[in-house]
């Protein structure tokens, strides 16, 4: 009995030295970073970070702390940065010292460490400037990327128009537009909209994404190790993603057994081709089959779900304002008229639709605090020094929301992209995809698809809702990792050969 107690007795001693050790390096620590409120042991700063609230917590802390503070994560400290002139500072002014991915426990764990926005150093610089010569090659950021973004808006159109104007809540479709013209570009393939096995695989996709969004999804990246094992909604995330795993690794054998280096089809070849081109070399390369996977999911998931998000957003806030449809209509069918394919240099004579676009994407705000990332080397920023290695959550929202860069950041309004003469205008705190070295390789197509089909969705229909449009909430269910919005059903009403059908 007594060797039962001298042994409890020394195991309670032991643990409580290692929490006392554990919480006196995290005040030390502490000392050298930017302020923020004071962390408990293993817990962090749990009492103040809501997980269900998790955005919403760290926008609050902000004005207590300021536009740069530390929160603890769990165990793991954070320096948290909020505002445009704060985030200009991380991303531009010091940009070189803040490309590193930072720590995404639930991320690292559903998905795959190997994906190319997981990655660093050379292996992230290699693949990534892979990536974007390749999506150049392509199309991207050429007038040749319109022609599958126009084909798979006219599939689209042809859909809404089957619905005889039946309600419809178009969120899974305006997925898998978006999919496909990443999918051709990707994989050479495209998916029929009512292929039931692929709009399975999307609405996986989606619902694995909500997950992560959700207070399960802050939970994991609070404390990781013990969310391993706690059961919840978190452990269906690797087999919601499994389908789209296995379409991915098919679509790789299949390429492998058709490949000619001559005449690479898409992405996937060329990466094969520039696989049998390292085999020469004797150097490690990180063009080989484990990367290629994870990095064709990253790719595809990553454009996807956001895209497909904005585009419902999009058809919401012109349903919920209808007034806009009536002076897109008048600027459609002055600038290319009821039949005339839009072109890219519209853009420069659609300066309504142009700033509709931008104001979707700002308010949409579908993908809010971004994605963590750490110094790659010692650097002094506001008078803090971070050493290598530290994590940083650069907050987006605060950025595409600042009241000091838009007149009414929490409304809903395309005069924040217009001039007084009517004139579209940039905002340089318009920065939905990031900003810097690691900013979304696919931006540039991103924002040609969103034009092109918020045009010609307005060139050919005109928006309803079966309910008064004053009766929409269209605020988003949750919003952290990604924005979910709100199921709302659309009807879409063919416009008249006078107008634009």
């Amino acid at each position: 009995m007594l060797d039962f107690q001298h042994t409890t007795t020394v195991l309670a001693a032991v643990v409580t030295f290692f929490v006392i050790l554990s919480y006196v390096k995290t005040i030390w620590r502490r000392n050298k970073l930017p302020p923020g409120p004071l962390p408990l042991p293993f817990l962090g700063n749990f009492l103040q970070l809501r997980p269900d609230r998790m955005l919403s917590s760290l926008k609050g802390m902000s004005k207590q702390y300021g536009p740069m503070y530390t929160v603890h994560i769990g165990s793991k400290p954070f320096v948290v940065v909020t505002g445009y002139q704060a985030l200009k500072e991380v991303y531009i002014e010091h940009g070189d010292a803040f490309v590193d991915r930072g720590s995404l426990p639930l991320i690292e764990y559903a998905f795959d460490m190997k994906a190319i926005s997981m990655t660093n150093g050379n292996t992230w610089k290699q693949l990534r400037q892979f990536c974007i010569q390749t999506l150049r090659d392509f199309g991207m950021g050429k007038n040749s990327l319109i022609e599958p973004i126009l084909e798979e808006s006219h599939h689209l159109m042809e859909y809404f128009r089957s619905l005889n104007e039946q309600p419809v809540d178009p969120s899974i479709v305006l997925s898998c537009a978006s999919s496909n013209i990443l999918a051709s570009i990707l994989m050479g393939k495209r998916y029929d909209y009512h292929d039931k096995e692929w709009m399975s695989i999307l609405q996986d996709l989606r619902t694995a994404f909500n997950i992560v969004s959700s207070t399960w999804g802050q939970l994991f990246d609070m404390f990781p190790t013990i969310m391993r094992y706690i059961p919840g909604p978190h452990q269906n995330i690797p087999k919601l993603l499994n389908p789209f795993r296995n379409v991915v690794t098919e679509s790789i054998r299949t390429h492998q057994e058709t490949l000619d280096p001559a005449c690479p089809r898409d992405f996937i070849d060329c990466f094969l081709i520039r696989m049998k081109q390292e085999e020469k070399s004797h150097g490690e390369s990180p063009f080989t089959l484990d990367y290629l996977a994870p990095g064709v999911f990253d790719l595809f998931s990553g454009g996807t779900e956001t895209t497909g998000i904005t585009k419902l957003f999009g058809c919401q806030y012109l349903i919920k304002y209808p007034e806009l449809q009536a002076k897109l209509h008048e600027e459609i069918d002055h600038v290319i008229g009821p039949s005339r394919e839009p072109k890219a240099e519209d853009r420069n004579e659609m300066p309504y639709m142009n700033a509709l676009v931008h104001e979707i994407q700002r308010f949409a705000d579908v993908f809010p605090m971004g994605l963590a990332r750490a110094t790659s080397r010692d650097v002094t920023l506001n008078g803090y020094h971070l050493r290598k290695g530290t994590n940083i959550h650069a907050v987006l929202t605060t950025a595409l929301k600042d009241p000091t860069q838009f007149e009414t950041p929490e409304v809903f309004n395309i005069k924040h992209f217009l001039d007084e003469n009517g004139k579209f205008k940039k905002n340089n705190a318009f920065i939905p995809f990031a900003a810097g070295k690691r900013q979304c390789i696919a931006e540039g197509m991103v924002r040609l698809q969103l034009f092109l089909f918020f045009t010609i969705l307005m060139q050919k229909f005109t928006l309803k809702s079966p309910v008064d449009p004053k009766d929409l909430d269209i605020s988003p269910v949750d919003s952290s990792f990604t924005a979910v919005a709100p199921n709302q059903n659309i009807i879409f009403i063919p416009r008249t050969l006078e107008g634009g059908a």
